[in-house]
Protein backbone atom coordinates (compact mmCIF):
# COMPACT_ATOMS: atom_id res chain seq x y z
CA UNK A 1 0.00 0.00 0.00
CA UNK A 2 1.26 3.34 -0.63
CA UNK A 3 2.67 5.85 2.48
CA UNK A 4 4.50 8.88 2.66
CA UNK A 5 7.35 7.59 3.94
CA UNK A 6 9.11 8.19 0.51
CA UNK A 7 9.37 12.13 0.53
CA UNK A 8 13.11 13.05 1.60
CA UNK A 9 14.10 9.65 -0.56
CA UNK A 10 12.04 10.96 -3.56
CA UNK A 11 14.21 14.52 -3.45
CA UNK A 12 17.26 13.09 -2.98
CA UNK A 13 16.84 10.63 -5.89
CA UNK A 14 15.87 13.41 -7.88
CA UNK A 15 18.41 15.85 -6.75
CA UNK A 16 21.12 13.00 -7.10
CA UNK A 17 20.44 12.91 -10.70
CA UNK A 18 20.43 16.50 -11.40
CA UNK A 19 16.82 17.21 -11.98
CA UNK A 20 15.62 19.49 -9.70
CA UNK A 21 16.22 21.69 -6.71
CA UNK A 22 14.26 21.14 -3.30
CA UNK A 23 12.49 24.68 -3.60
CA UNK A 24 11.70 23.00 -7.28
CA UNK A 25 10.68 19.74 -6.34
CA UNK A 26 8.29 21.58 -3.67
CA UNK A 27 6.98 23.81 -6.07
CA UNK A 28 5.88 20.74 -8.69
CA UNK A 29 4.77 19.01 -6.01
CA UNK A 30 2.23 21.81 -5.02
CA UNK A 31 1.06 22.32 -8.21
CA UNK A 32 0.31 18.91 -8.88
CA UNK A 33 2.01 18.86 -11.78
CA UNK A 34 1.42 16.20 -14.80
CA UNK A 35 4.62 15.84 -17.04
CA UNK A 36 3.71 15.35 -20.40
CA UNK A 37 4.28 12.10 -22.01
CA UNK A 38 6.25 11.28 -24.69
CA UNK A 39 4.18 10.71 -28.09
CA UNK A 40 3.07 7.65 -29.41
CA UNK A 41 5.05 6.39 -32.89
CA UNK A 42 2.72 5.67 -35.62
CA UNK A 43 -0.74 6.79 -32.86
CA UNK A 44 -3.65 5.93 -34.38
CA UNK A 45 -6.71 8.58 -34.06
CA UNK A 46 -8.79 7.70 -30.55
CA UNK A 47 -12.31 8.37 -29.61
CA UNK A 48 -12.66 9.42 -26.16
CA UNK A 49 -15.93 9.16 -23.76
CA UNK A 50 -16.23 9.64 -20.26
CA UNK A 51 -19.20 7.26 -18.79
CA UNK A 52 -20.42 5.25 -15.69
CA UNK A 53 -20.48 1.91 -15.71
CA UNK A 54 -23.33 -0.30 -13.42
CA UNK A 55 -22.02 -3.11 -11.04
CA UNK A 56 -24.07 -5.04 -8.42
CA UNK A 57 -22.69 -2.37 -6.07
CA UNK A 58 -23.68 1.06 -8.13
CA UNK A 59 -22.45 3.08 -10.75
CA UNK A 60 -18.90 3.42 -11.35
CA UNK A 61 -17.23 6.40 -12.90
CA UNK A 62 -14.65 5.49 -16.02
CA UNK A 63 -12.86 7.01 -18.95
CA UNK A 64 -13.01 5.39 -21.79
CA UNK A 65 -10.65 5.60 -25.00
CA UNK A 66 -10.35 3.59 -28.25
CA UNK A 67 -9.32 3.13 -31.58
CA UNK A 68 -11.53 5.66 -33.90
CA UNK A 69 -12.25 3.03 -36.28
CA UNK A 70 -11.83 -0.89 -36.01
CA UNK A 71 -12.00 -2.94 -32.68
CA UNK A 72 -8.68 -3.54 -30.87
CA UNK A 73 -8.00 -5.66 -27.84
CA UNK A 74 -9.91 -4.05 -24.72
CA UNK A 75 -7.73 -2.98 -21.40
CA UNK A 76 -8.78 -2.49 -17.90
CA UNK A 77 -6.80 -0.11 -15.82
CA UNK A 78 -6.79 -0.14 -12.08
CA UNK A 79 -5.16 3.39 -11.01
CA UNK A 80 -3.21 4.23 -7.77
CA UNK A 81 -4.78 4.96 -5.00
CA UNK A 82 -4.99 8.55 -5.91
CA UNK A 83 -7.86 7.45 -8.56
CA UNK A 84 -8.91 7.92 -11.29
CA UNK A 85 -7.43 11.81 -12.38
CA UNK A 86 -5.93 13.63 -15.60
CA UNK A 87 -2.34 11.59 -15.40
CA UNK A 88 -4.24 8.43 -15.77
CA UNK A 89 -6.11 9.77 -18.77
CA UNK A 90 -3.24 10.58 -20.28
CA UNK A 91 -1.77 7.08 -19.72
CA UNK A 92 -4.92 5.21 -20.71
CA UNK A 93 -5.07 7.53 -24.11
CA UNK A 94 -1.32 6.89 -24.96
CA UNK A 95 -2.44 3.26 -24.55
CA UNK A 96 -5.39 3.64 -26.81
CA UNK A 97 -2.75 5.67 -29.35
CA UNK A 98 -1.18 2.41 -29.50
CA UNK A 99 -4.17 0.16 -30.97
CA UNK A 100 -6.14 -0.97 -27.56
CA UNK A 101 -9.55 0.08 -26.30
CA UNK A 102 -8.99 1.26 -22.79
CA UNK A 103 -11.10 1.86 -20.10
CA UNK A 104 -9.68 3.65 -16.74
CA UNK A 105 -12.39 3.17 -13.63
CA UNK A 106 -13.05 5.31 -10.48
CA UNK A 107 -12.40 1.58 -8.17
CA UNK A 108 -13.46 4.13 -4.78
CA UNK A 109 -17.21 4.89 -6.66
CA UNK A 110 -19.07 3.15 -3.79
CA UNK A 111 -17.90 5.52 -1.15
CA UNK A 112 -16.64 8.72 -3.40
CA UNK A 113 -17.33 10.12 -6.78
CA UNK A 114 -14.70 12.07 -8.96
CA UNK A 115 -12.45 13.70 -8.06
CA UNK A 116 -10.89 10.74 -5.37
CA UNK A 117 -7.93 13.07 -4.85
CA UNK A 118 -8.10 16.80 -4.62
CA UNK A 119 -4.71 17.88 -5.46
CA UNK A 120 -3.99 14.73 -7.27
CA UNK A 121 -0.90 13.04 -6.17
CA UNK A 122 -0.26 15.99 -4.21
CA UNK A 123 -3.06 14.90 -1.74
CA UNK A 124 -2.06 13.46 1.99
CA UNK A 125 -2.32 9.95 1.48
CA UNK A 126 -3.96 9.45 5.01
CA UNK A 127 -6.86 11.43 4.04
CA UNK A 128 -7.44 8.31 0.96
CA UNK A 129 -6.60 5.18 3.17
CA UNK A 130 -10.15 5.12 4.41
CA UNK A 131 -11.18 4.98 0.93
CA UNK A 132 -8.62 2.29 -0.32
CA UNK A 133 -9.40 0.08 3.12
CA UNK A 134 -13.21 0.07 2.23
CA UNK A 135 -12.25 -1.96 -0.82
CA UNK A 136 -11.49 -6.31 -0.52
CA UNK A 137 -10.88 -9.45 -2.42
CA UNK A 138 -14.87 -9.59 -2.67
CA UNK A 139 -15.17 -5.97 -4.59
CA UNK A 140 -12.25 -6.30 -6.08
CA UNK A 141 -13.39 -9.56 -8.08
CA UNK A 142 -17.29 -7.84 -8.20
CA UNK A 143 -15.95 -5.36 -9.73
CA UNK A 144 -13.45 -6.99 -12.36
CA UNK A 145 -16.14 -9.36 -13.59
CA UNK A 146 -18.64 -6.19 -14.15
CA UNK A 147 -16.03 -4.15 -15.65
CA UNK A 148 -14.97 -6.83 -18.35
CA UNK A 149 -18.38 -7.64 -18.87
CA UNK A 150 -18.99 -4.21 -20.03
CA UNK A 151 -15.79 -4.62 -22.35
CA UNK A 152 -16.77 -7.46 -23.98
CA UNK A 153 -20.44 -5.43 -24.39
CA UNK A 154 -18.37 -2.44 -26.54
CA UNK A 155 -18.50 -2.37 -30.21
CA UNK A 156 -15.26 -1.13 -30.65
CA UNK A 157 -13.31 -4.03 -28.12
CA UNK A 158 -12.09 -7.32 -30.38
CA UNK A 159 -13.84 -10.32 -29.05
CA UNK A 160 -11.42 -12.73 -30.52
CA UNK A 161 -8.92 -11.47 -28.35
CA UNK A 162 -7.77 -11.97 -25.07
CA UNK A 163 -8.65 -8.89 -22.48
CA UNK A 164 -5.29 -7.35 -20.43
CA UNK A 165 -5.52 -5.40 -17.18
CA UNK A 166 -2.46 -3.35 -15.80
CA UNK A 167 -2.61 -1.69 -11.86
CA UNK A 168 -0.42 0.64 -10.60
CA UNK A 169 -0.03 0.20 -6.54
CA UNK A 170 -3.10 -0.72 -4.81
CA UNK A 171 -4.51 -1.74 -8.38
CA UNK A 172 -1.82 -4.34 -8.45
CA UNK A 173 -3.75 -6.71 -6.72
CA UNK A 174 -7.27 -5.73 -8.42
CA UNK A 175 -5.49 -6.70 -11.65
CA UNK A 176 -3.97 -10.06 -10.42
CA UNK A 177 -7.52 -10.65 -8.90
CA UNK A 178 -9.16 -9.71 -12.32
CA UNK A 179 -7.37 -12.27 -13.93
CA UNK A 180 -8.50 -14.91 -10.88
CA UNK A 181 -12.09 -13.36 -11.67
CA UNK A 182 -12.27 -14.09 -15.52
CA UNK A 183 -8.96 -16.76 -15.75
CA UNK A 184 -10.37 -17.52 -19.17
CA UNK A 185 -10.54 -14.35 -20.50
CA UNK A 186 -7.95 -12.43 -19.25
CA UNK A 187 -4.57 -13.07 -21.33
CA UNK A 188 -2.05 -10.73 -19.89
CA UNK A 189 -1.87 -8.87 -16.07
CA UNK A 190 0.45 -5.94 -15.98
CA UNK A 191 1.54 -4.63 -11.96
CA UNK A 192 3.60 -1.62 -11.59
CA UNK A 193 5.04 -0.58 -8.02
CA UNK A 194 2.17 -2.99 -6.72
CA UNK A 195 1.32 -2.98 -3.24
CA UNK A 196 0.26 -6.01 -1.23
CA UNK A 197 0.85 -8.79 -3.77
CA UNK A 198 2.43 -11.17 -1.46
CA UNK A 199 0.82 -11.71 1.75
CA UNK A 200 0.46 -14.49 4.72
CA UNK A 201 -3.14 -14.96 3.71
CA UNK A 202 -4.41 -18.01 2.05
CA UNK A 203 -6.38 -15.06 -0.44
CA UNK A 204 -3.09 -13.44 -1.83
CA UNK A 205 -2.91 -11.94 -4.74
CA UNK A 206 0.12 -13.70 -6.15
CA UNK A 207 -1.30 -17.30 -5.31
CA UNK A 208 -4.57 -16.63 -6.83
CA UNK A 209 -2.78 -15.40 -10.33
CA UNK A 210 -1.25 -18.13 -10.11
CA UNK A 211 -4.00 -19.89 -10.70
CA UNK A 212 -4.98 -17.92 -14.12
CA UNK A 213 -3.57 -18.53 -17.99
CA UNK A 214 -2.13 -14.77 -17.93
CA UNK A 215 1.34 -13.74 -18.82
CA UNK A 216 2.52 -11.31 -16.15
CA UNK A 217 4.74 -8.14 -16.10
CA UNK A 218 5.66 -7.09 -12.37
CA UNK A 219 7.62 -4.08 -11.91
CA UNK A 220 9.34 -3.58 -8.24
CA UNK A 221 10.11 -0.36 -6.97
CA UNK A 222 13.59 -0.35 -5.74
CA UNK A 223 12.46 0.95 -2.38
CA UNK A 224 9.50 -1.64 -2.33
CA UNK A 225 12.29 -4.02 -2.67
CA UNK A 226 14.66 -2.96 -0.09
CA UNK A 227 11.70 -3.47 2.36
CA UNK A 228 10.38 -6.84 1.23
CA UNK A 229 13.37 -8.04 -0.65
CA UNK A 230 12.18 -11.56 -0.77
CA UNK A 231 8.71 -10.74 -1.89
CA UNK A 232 10.33 -10.78 -6.13
CA UNK A 233 11.64 -14.43 -5.03
CA UNK A 234 8.30 -15.75 -3.83
CA UNK A 235 6.46 -14.43 -6.87
CA UNK A 236 9.19 -16.03 -9.28
CA UNK A 237 8.97 -19.26 -7.59
CA UNK A 238 5.07 -19.34 -7.57
CA UNK A 239 4.56 -18.37 -11.48
CA UNK A 240 7.29 -21.10 -12.20
CA UNK A 241 5.40 -23.55 -10.27
CA UNK A 242 2.05 -22.12 -12.33
CA UNK A 243 4.56 -22.48 -15.47
CA UNK A 244 3.11 -19.42 -16.06
CA UNK A 245 4.91 -16.74 -18.22
CA UNK A 246 6.52 -13.63 -15.69
CA UNK A 247 8.51 -11.09 -16.44
CA UNK A 248 9.27 -9.94 -12.66
CA UNK A 249 11.98 -7.07 -12.36
CA UNK A 250 13.32 -4.64 -9.71
CA UNK A 251 13.36 -0.83 -11.14
CA UNK A 252 15.65 1.37 -10.27
CA UNK A 253 12.81 4.10 -9.46
CA UNK A 254 10.64 4.50 -6.12
CA UNK A 255 7.58 3.57 -5.19
CA UNK A 256 5.23 5.29 -7.74
CA UNK A 257 7.25 6.45 -10.18
CA UNK A 258 4.90 5.64 -13.59
CA UNK A 259 2.36 8.11 -13.29
CA UNK A 260 2.97 11.36 -14.80
CA UNK A 261 1.79 13.76 -11.90
CA UNK A 262 4.10 11.58 -9.13
CA UNK A 263 6.29 12.93 -7.23
CA UNK A 264 8.81 10.13 -8.15
CA UNK A 265 7.79 10.02 -11.82
CA UNK A 266 10.97 8.82 -13.01
CA UNK A 267 10.85 8.96 -17.37
CA UNK A 268 13.57 6.59 -18.08
CA UNK A 269 12.01 3.93 -15.84
CA UNK A 270 8.80 4.76 -16.45
CA UNK A 271 9.42 4.65 -20.50
CA UNK A 272 11.20 1.10 -19.97
CA UNK A 273 7.88 -0.06 -17.53
CA UNK A 274 5.92 1.15 -21.01
CA UNK A 275 7.58 -0.81 -23.54
CA UNK A 276 7.65 -3.60 -21.39
CA UNK A 277 3.87 -3.46 -21.06
CA UNK A 278 3.36 -2.74 -24.87
CA UNK A 279 5.65 -6.04 -25.30
CA UNK A 280 3.31 -8.20 -23.07
CA UNK A 281 0.61 -6.97 -24.61
CA UNK A 282 1.69 -7.34 -28.23
CA UNK A 283 2.26 -11.00 -26.93
CA UNK A 284 -0.49 -11.82 -25.27
CA UNK A 285 -3.46 -10.29 -26.59
CA UNK A 286 -2.45 -10.55 -30.23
Amino acid sequence: MCDQDHFEDDLHEYKKRGLITRRQFGVLVGAGACMVLPQVANAVAVTESDLTITTPDGAAEAYFVRPATGTAPGVLVWPDIFGLRPAFRQMGKRLAESGYAVVVVNQFYRAKKLPIAANGANTPIPDLIPLAQALNETTHMTDAKAFVAWLDSQPSVAKDKKIGTQGYCMGGPMAFRTAAAMPDRVGAVASFHGGGLVTENPNSPHLQASKTKAQFLIAVASNDDQKSPNEKNILKETFEKAKLPAEIEVYSGAHGWCPPDSRVYNEPDAEKAWTRLLALYGKALA
